[in-house]
Order: structure tokens, then C-alpha cells, then sequence
């Protein structure tokens, strides 16, 4: 999938490459008031993310299969944690200006950059060997047939006591945080009155709390217990949306998000590592999409809600109120689910369903 993602975006470099001559300059974007649309470039870009989002899910889900094969159970979370810790200080520390230096040499540049990156990321993983189990799948006599290997796989996570209410907790989760997530970008603009460079600063939070997050999530896990991180995670996630809806100022919005993202990525080191550890090998790919499948379906929906909602109060209350009134939806939305949460997602219940498969 990474060699895929590589060649589709050498692809776009090549149709930016051609095009070069019709798009705008750097300097000209900010006066630009009229941009005629490039519908060659449009109609690629449409296609090209479509196949990206399909290589996407396959490409983590299958990072996510493998990483058992070469960690030990008892350090799953400290790997997925550096993990995702060097996700986010490379998608919001590095990429982000890097790309901006690039992109200011030649509109088409980054895109060869960027696959090259693909390149060298499929041949790192081509050089891995498995170090606790293999990586080679279970041997099956005659044609795969993906609806019952679908099938199965929901079977087996719909009949488990833990990772079934875990997997619906998550969606609605998503849900939720798509919800103000839609209109993120207008209530920076329009509340929050930021600047182009204090917006980038503001994007800025998410890294640094799922830098820190990724690092001390283990030990917070460990330190407190599984099922008590995850209820600090589940409750600092809509109090923070309960307070943005009422801050006016960028900076406390940045201490917010800080704290939101920590929580995330605290949420997400616990209940990785967890399903990691508690699927069977040889239905972990399966049962892990389907798990996906409910984590990541719910978000176009919680998505096209949030903008619903504020294209339908905005008449009614006005945009701000709009605006906020998002996340003052979501975070009510977001406690009602904390209080399910911790009554099904404990210790007990957790230190219960690892001892099972002991």
C-alpha cells in the first residue's frame, strides 16, 4: 500500500507538473479573489484521494496487525505510544514547514518528495523480519471468501463482553469529536478571529499533546490502571469541548486542544494494545477491520451532522452561537457516553479479559 501511495502521488506530481502554468503563483493567493477552478487538477485530485483513502485503511490496518509479531504483549503499549508519539511530531512538527519550503521552490516539488518518502517507508517494511510471530497468514485450502471471513470476524468481536462495547464507544467517540471537528476551521476564523500564522501555531496543540501523550501514556496506564485512563480519557474529551465552546481567546483553545489530544492518544495506547493482545492471531486482520470499520464509519456522519447543525441554527441564533452551540452539543453528547463508558470499561473487566486468554 505504501508502494501504491507512492506511485499514485507521483501521479499528481506529474498532472501539478503539467498544469503548472495555469495555477497562481505563491504570492498571488492572498489577493486572489476570483480562482477559476482547474478541472483537470480537480477531477485527479477526486480520484487519486478516493483510491488514497482506500490504501489508507488497508495500509493501518495491516501496521496495526503487524505490530504484535514484532513486540511483546507486555510492550505494546510503550511501542504503539512511541508510535504514534513520532506520528505526531512529524505530521505537525516536520511535514508542515518542510513542505512549505518545498512547495515555495515548485508547486509540483513536494509531491516527488512526498512519494519518495512512500518508497522508502515500503522498503523499510519490506526489510522487517518478525521477531515474536509470523508474519506469514494462516493457510487456508481453497478460494477466500471475503463475506465469511467478514462474517467471521464480526462474530468474534460482537461476541466478546469487552471489545464489543469498546468498539461502539469509539465510534460514537468519533462521532462525537467529528461533530465539531466539521467546523473546526470557521470557528477558528470567525470566533476565535486568528490570523493565518496563529492558526498554524493552534494546530500546533494537537502535536505536542499527542507527542506527550504517546511518551506517558504507558506509564499512566500502568501507574493508575487501564480502566481508570480510560475514564480520565473519556471525561477530559468533552469537558474540553464543553470549554471551547465558551472561549473567545486562541490561546486558551490551544490549552484545550493540548489536553483533548492527550486524552486521545491515552485512549488509543490503552485500547490498541489491548485488542492487540486479546485477538487471536489468526483472526487479528479480520476482526481489527471490523473493529476499524466502526471506529472510522461513524465519522463522515458525525461530520455531515456538525455542519447540519449549524447551517440550521445559524438563522435561529446566529453564526457564533452556531458555532459554539457544536460543541456544546458534543460535549453533552460526549458525558452521556462517559457515564455508559465506565461502568463496562474497567480494570476489573479489562485484567478479567487479558487473564482469559492467559
Amino acid at each position: 500500500m505504501d508502494t501504491v501511495r507512492g506511485l499514485l502521488t507521483i501521479a499528481v506530481g506529474i498532472f501539478v507538473y503539467l498544469e503548472r502554468e495555469s495555477l497562481p503563483s505563491l504570492n498571488e493567493l492572498s489577493s486572489l479573489t476570483n480562482l477559476e477552478t482547474n478541472y483537470t487538477l480537480y477531477f485527479v485530485i477526486l480520484f487519486t484521494a478516493f483510491l488514497f483513502g482506500l490504501a489508507e485503511v488497508l495500509r493501518d490496518n495491516c501496521a496495526q496487525t503487524l505490530m504484535p509479531a514484532v513486540v511483546e504483549d507486555k510492550d505494546l503499549e510503550k511501542a504503539n505510544g512511541r508510535m504514534w508519539s513520532a506520528e505526531s511530531l512529524t505530521n505537525s512538527f516536520i511535514g508542515p514547514p518542510l513542505g512549505s519550503f518545498i512547495i515555495a521552490i515548485a508547486i509540483f516539488l513536494p509531491f516527488f518528495v512526498d512519494a519518495l518518502t512512500f518508497f522508502l517507508a515500503a522498503a523499510l517494511i519490506a526489510g522487517m523480519k518478525p521477531t515474536v510471530k509470523s508474519f506469514d497468514p494462516e493457510v487456508k485450502s481453497g478460494p477466500i471468501n471475503f463475506r465469511v471471513e467478514i462474517k467471521e470476524g464480526f462474530s468474534w468481536l460482537w461476541s466478546h463482553a469487552l471489545l464489543r462495547p469498546m468498539a461502539i464507544i469509539l465510534g460514537l467517540l468519533n462521532a462525537i469529536a467529528s461533530f465539531s471537528a466539521a467546523v473546526y476551521i470557521l470557528f477558528a476564523q470567525e470566533v476565535l478571529n486568528t490570523t493565518v500564522f496563529i492558526f498554524a501555531v493552534l494546530g500546533t496543540a494537537a502535536a505536542v499533546g499527542g507527542i506527550l501523550g504517546g511518551l506517558l501514556g504507558p506509564k499512566i496506564s500502568e501507574k493508575i490502571g487501564s480502566g481508570r485512563s480510560l475514564a480520565i480519557a473519556l471525561f477530559v474529551m468533552p469537558l474540553g469541548a464543553l470549554l471551547i465552546g465558551f472561549a473567545s481567546q486562541w490561546y486558551v483553545v490551544w490549552a484545550l486542544i493540548f489536553f483533548q489530544t492527550f486524552a486521545g492518544v491515552l485512549w488509543n495506547v490503552v485500547t490498541v494494545s489491548l485488542r492487540q493482545s486479546l485477538i487471536p492471531t489468526n483472526l487479528l486482520g479480520r476482526v481489527n477491520s471490523v473493529y476499524r470499520f466502526f471506529a472510522w464509519g461513524t465519522i463522515p456522519i458525525g461530520t455531515l451532522l456538525g455542519g447540519g447543525v449549524v447551517f440550521t441554527l445559524e438563522g435561529l441564533i446566529g453564526r457564533e452561537m452556531a458555532f459554539r452551540s457544536v460543541y456544546f452539543i458534543g460535549a453533552t453528547l460526549g458525558f452521556i457516553l462517559f457515564v455508559y463508558a465506565i461502568r463496562v470499561l474497567t480494570t476489573e473487566a479489562i485484567d478479567k479479559a487479558r487473564a482469559s486468554i492467559l
